[in-house]
């Protein structure tokens, strides 16, 4: 039991976890709450409230500065999307849930799941597309606080040791990961709650501040406008469609929150608790921003903000704040694969700072040096989070549990939402394809 306990810290991030007893087999027709009720209470790891706030802040990220847009492009009626996008990512989060107690002693981690199903070919497909994904939206994070910052402050700079000086976004993206580096030192995830209590804060003022605006803008407000009228803009349906999508991201990363859990069989409702709060934050951010500035509606909300206000500035402060907070969330998976890689000890806390450290460095070199890099991002990250989302949790299900028998009704389900992922994936990558080409 203590190699066993060994293994799973060294694949997951929560040095004080037991490993997981082996589960009778069951079908998958049988009642969710039954294979709860057979899952083994943990000792130690992270309680359910905090588990909660880490798997909110997971999800929960700097799409809501999207939302209004994506209505804005979509029409009113897209909101009905909206609430099918959220459902299927739900579904399919439960779905990873169930691959995990399939053999709870061999699955502990995402690739884990791949290779469980597919074998070694599958552990490798969903960790390329895993770790891809979360590098490059580490580094969205860092340019998103740089171009903020930068903005906030402009033509700030320091002068160098070496002669040279830092100023502008470069400057910011390299002051933004100093702030976010103490946080990925952080040995499990129960400690990290408390960061992702700071990103969750920063969201709800976030949508404060949209109601303020409404109420005290002199040139926008709550009232009637006739271009936030649109109910209907089949035309922009495919950008509404992917910028949902993007909102409820965050699926690489349930099998490190669900192994560090110190009670794995609340984790489908701590997820349910997640989806649902997630949702409304969303759905009231769409709604608001719509409202207030209707088509002229930016592709970020805050960039609508009237500059010099106390509202507007609230509003970039909790904007840069939330990318701050979830950053360790998305370090600590690359930070503990590296570490099993290079077969190093589990539990060392100097081989965790240095990778930590480097991980961090890395993101912000490329963040700052990378031209073009958002056009790039949304090329890549349209794929790879359908991927992770949709595509490889049905495949991974539909094959671990196909000689159980899986009932004829979620097959169907499952092959739908599969479909949705891959139009998805093909119009997320030919418009980005097209940004990209007109930046030439």
């Amino acid at each position: 039991m203590e190699d066993q306990s060994t293994r799973l810290v060294g694949a997951t991030v929560a040095s004080s976890l037991s490993e997981p007893l082996l589960l009778p087999a069951k079908t998958v027709d049988d009642d969710d709450s039954d294979v709860e009720a057979q899952l083994p209470c943990y000792r130690t790891g992270t309680s359910v409230s905090r588990t909660c706030l880490n798997l909110t802040n997971a999800v929960s990220g700097i799409g809501v500065l999207s939302m209004p847009y994506a209505v804005a492009q979509g029409g009113w009626l897209s909101l009905a999307l909206f609430a099918v996008v959220g459902a299927v990512c739900y579904y399919t989060g439960t779905l990873i849930t169930r691959c995990m107690r399939a053999d709870p002693s061999a699955i502990s981690s995402y690739p884990d799941i791949g290779h469980y199903a597919f074998g070694n070919a599958g552990r490798r497909a969903v960790a390329f597309f895993m770790y891809v994904e979360l590098y490059l939206v580490a580094i969205s994070f860092l340019v998103l606080e740089g171009d903020n910052l930068d903005k906030l402050f402009p033509g700030a700079g320091v002068e160098l040791f070496t002669g040279r000086r830092l100023e502008g976004k470069q400057l910011f993206i390299a002051v933004a990961a100093a702030v976010v580096l103490p946080t990925t030192w952080l040995k499990n995830l129960g400690v990290l709650a408390y960061v992702s209590a700071a990103g969750l804060v920063a969201s709800a003022v976030l949508t404060a501040s949209l109601v303020w605006a409404g109420v005290v803008s002199e040139t926008a407000g709550f009232r009637p406008r006739p271009s936030s009228s649109n109910l209907l803009n089949l035309s922009g349906l495919p950008t509404s469609l992917g910028l949902y999508f993007v909102c409820f991201t965050g699926h690489a990363i349930y099998p490190t929150i669900y192994s560090s859990m110190k009670n794995s069989r609340h984790f489908s409702k701590v997820l349910l608790i997640s989806s649902v709060l997630c949702s409304v934050n969303y759905g009231l951010t769409a709604v608001l921003g719509y409202m207030i500035y209707g088509d002229d509606v930016q592709s970020q909300v805050t960039l609508n903000l009237p500059a010099g206000k106390l509202y507007s500035q609230v509003a970039i402060v909790m904007t840069l704040i939330n990318p701050l907070a979830k950053y360790a969330l998305l370090a600590v998976p690359i930070t503990a694969a590296i570490e099993e890689r290079l077969s190093l000890p589990a539990g060392s806390t100097p081989a965790r700072v240095a990778i930590s450290t480097a991980v961090v460095v890395s993101t912000a070199v490329v963040a700052a040096t990378v031209p073009f890099f958002g056009y790039l991002m949304s090329f890549i990250g349209s794929f790879l989070s359908v991927m992770a989302t949709v595509i490889f949790p049905c495949l991974c299900f539909l094959k671990i549990y196909k000689a159980d028998g899986i009932p004829r009704t979620e097959i169907v389900a499952i092959v739908g939402i599969m479909v949705l992922g891959v139009f998805v994936a093909v119009t997320g990558t030919y418009t980005s394809l097209q940004q990209i080409i007109g930046t030439f």
